[in-house]
């Protein structure tokens, strides 16, 4: 008489929850519900929260970009009308172009899409590399900027505290993205808003007092000019302007954010792309090249321990009522943007890593989503890479933004060249092909112009350190991508080489006995290694098994959650998966079935259906083939994952069996 297996464990109620898991709830939010139809709909952004969260990145750079810019004129401060008309002109052809870019990519990817589709993979990993470190030091220059702002209105005793107060900012918002991108941006809205009034006021009510004094100020423009002609010369003239505007770089920075997420967005994701691109440009061009003006009407000049954004505030609110609560809202506001605008970093990083683990570049565990549909594991590594950038820079902005920079115009450069070459005269005929082909040159030239700029003038402060990590990420990636194609390769030949099965007579395909011996097989994809697991359980266990039920969890990841059809699109390719296989074993004369689900957890999902499955076929053994190699590296268990043996430990502990049948790569 067979014996009866051990009851199966019943679900854990909430109130029952180990401490870990009600900690991770109260963090992180509960599970999404994949049955919620409305599911897409409540994780995207219409064309305002959008802004908040898209936008706030290049909105917030005004804290710094014109800052670095004026500084670097010295003593020539004249030049700052010129250059304020240069920031909102480069600002408005950028963002022209990138509207023009949404178009032809409307799926989203930004940079990293674009160099691949239009200039090869091999451009397209170096533009995903320098996204990455882009996006890190996205965060790390927007907590450190905010760490200005906020303690420029406080004693300069405590400045000691501007670092470790930075680095638990940093901590805090990357657990507020790992909760999920609506929840962060809803949150964060009230202060762009606040931003936008606070600095409408200064920038407005800076001009507006100081208009009398508009013939004066154009006066001793042309005259500085004249003066500047004499002492520096055209040439020298050309080269500080040259040189103040790029390191004024950082102000165009964030611009592409809209086009790397437009998966964020609601539909119709195109025209509200574009909306929002709009909303950005008008938006920054005015405060960027507004605040430059009011450092001119204002004789504006940096102060220890201060923003000149501090020192511009405090000018204005001493000859106002507003006073010194101004000061204050001002900065604050400021410095909460500043903490948005980190956001960017935080919803497009783990993005563009996404996209590249879709493409084997990476590990392809980035582009697993979390049970609330983030990709944890993305944001974990930006919050743990931006920290690092935090405190090896010691929470200096200038030396971020050279860094940051380089990275930013690198990608701009290799994104409009692309798109530029596609519309080169004699190319393939498209829509608007020679304007469309003037907007992207011309936008091609001001970034190189930039990067070229930067880089030759600011290697020794900080830009060598970020072609280095830029560098040394993109072999990284090839070596990754080397090592993937290479097992690919090797089972792509035992697929062909199994599927070569002769078939078996057999009659009509007989029922399955759930009181016979069961095999239970978790399969993946219809490849070499289910086929592998497949056979070797007859080869292992000969004439034992009477059944075969193939399991299958169809995971959501970034590369297949693009839109509310996903999850059905995914459950018809899981279910053509499982029937291949079905139809194998019904060749080979044994009765067999299937069953499936979808989620984001396979080990999760995946135990929850194998509990189902032996309840109803109480005589089962539980199979899955797992990959290994001839001599083990450190690294493999990071490219390769390892849910065979989870799954295995959650099952022994439900007291059933599951076995694992090597396939072994050499």
């Amino acid at each position: 008489m067979t014996p009866r297996p051990p009851p199966l464990p019943e679900p854990v109620a909430p109130d029952q929850q180990s401490w870990a898991t009600r900690a991770r709830r109260l963090f992180f939010g509960a599970p999404r519900n994949l049955a919620d139809r409305l599911l897409f709909h409540k994780l995207t952004l219409v064309p305002f929260l959008a802004w908040v969260g898209l936008g706030a990145d290049p909105l917030s750079s005004s804290a710094y970009g014109p800052e670095e810019a004026f500084r670097t004129l010295g003593t020539h401060t004249y030049m700052a009308l010129a250059l304020a008309v240069a920031m909102a002109a480069t600002v408005f052809v950028i963002s022209a172009a990138y509207s023009r870019l949404i178009e032809e990519f409307p799926h989203g990817g930004g940079g990293y899409v674009v160099a691949t589709s239009l200039l090869g993979p091999r451009t397209g990993v170096i533009s995903g590399c320098a996204l990455l470190v882009d996006y890190v030091l996205t965060i790390a220059v927007s907590i450190a900027a905010a760490g200005d702002a906020l303690f420029s209105f406080l004693p300069m005793a405590w400045h000691g505290l501007k670092l470790p107060v930075e680095a638990a900012t940093l901590a805090g918002l990357t657990i507020l993205n790992i909760r999920g991108v609506r929840e962060s941006v809803l949150s964060l809205t009230p202060i762009f808003v606040l931003f936008l009034l606070t600095h409408a006021v200064l920038i407005g009510g800076g001009l507006l007092m100081h208009a009398p004094e508009l013939p004066a100020t154009a006066a001793s423009v042309k005259s500085g000019f004249n003066e500047g002609l004499s002492t520096l010369g055209i040439g020298g003239m050309l080269l500080l302007l040259l040189h103040a505007y790029s390191l004024g770089g950082g102000t165009y920075t964030g611009i592409e954010a809209i086009s790397n997420g437009l998966a964020v967005l609601r539909e119709p994701k195109v025209a509200n792309a574009k909306r929002t691109m709009a909303y950005m440009a008008v938006s920054l061009a005015l405060t960027a090249s507004g605040l430059m003006l009011c450092y001119l009407l204002w004789h504006v000049m940096p102060e220890p321990g201060k923003t000149m954004n501090a020192v511009l505030a405090e000018s204005f609110a001493s000859e106002t009522f507003l006073g010194k609560p101004f000061v204050i809202l001002t900065l604050l506001t400021e410095g909460a943007l500043l903490i948005v605008a980190a956001q960017a970093g935080f919803l497009d990083g783990p993005r563009v890593l996404a996209n590249m683990a879709v493409d084997s570049w990476v590990p392809r565990r980035f582009a697993a989503l979390s049970e609330r549909f983030t990709t944890r594991n993305g944001i974990l590594l930006m919050g743990a890479a931006g920290l690092s950038a935090l405190l090896y820079t010691g929470g200096s902005v200038h030396q971020i933004v050279v860094m940051y920079s380089i990275n930013v115009f690198l990608t701009f450069s290799l994104s409009l060249f692309g798109m530029s070459w596609s519309r080169r005269p004699g190319g393939a005929a498209r829509p608007g092909g020679r304007r469309h082909f003037a907007l992207f040159t011309s936008g091609f030239l001001l970034c190189a112009t930039i990067l070229l700029v930067i880089v030759v003038e600011k290697f020794g402060e900080g830009g060598w350190m970020t072609l280095l990590v830029t560098g040394g990420l993109v072999v990284l990636c090839f070596l990754i991508r080397g090592r993937y194609e290479t097992v690919r390769r090797k089972f792509a030949k035992l697929s062909r080489e199994l599927e070569e099965i002769p078939e078996v007579a057999v009659g009509a395909a007989k029922p399955v006995d759930p009181a016979q011996p069961t095999a239970a097989v978790l399969v993946g994809a219809y490849d070499g290694l289910g086929l592998h697991t497949t056979f070797n359980i007859f080869r292992t266990f000969p004439g034992h098994f009477k059944n075969l039920v193939f399991i299958s969890v169809g995971v959501i990841d970034s590369g297949v959650f693009k839109g509310e059809q996903a999850i059905e699109s995914l459950r018809k390719e899981t279910d053509e998966t499982l029937r291949r296989y079905v139809e194998l074993a019904q060749r080979l004369g044994i009765p067999a079935t299937s069953r499936q689900t979808v989620g984001t957890d396979a080990v999760e999902e995946c135990e929850k259906l194998c509990l189902a499955v032996a309840k109803e076929f109480p005589r089962v053994t539980f199979f899955s083939g797992q990959i290994i190699f001839q001599r083990e590296r450190w690294y493999h268990r990071f490219l390769h994952n390892e849910t065979a043996f989870s799954i295995q430990k959650r099952l022994q502990w439900a007291g059933l069996t599951m076995v694992i049948l090597p396939a072994r790569v050499r």
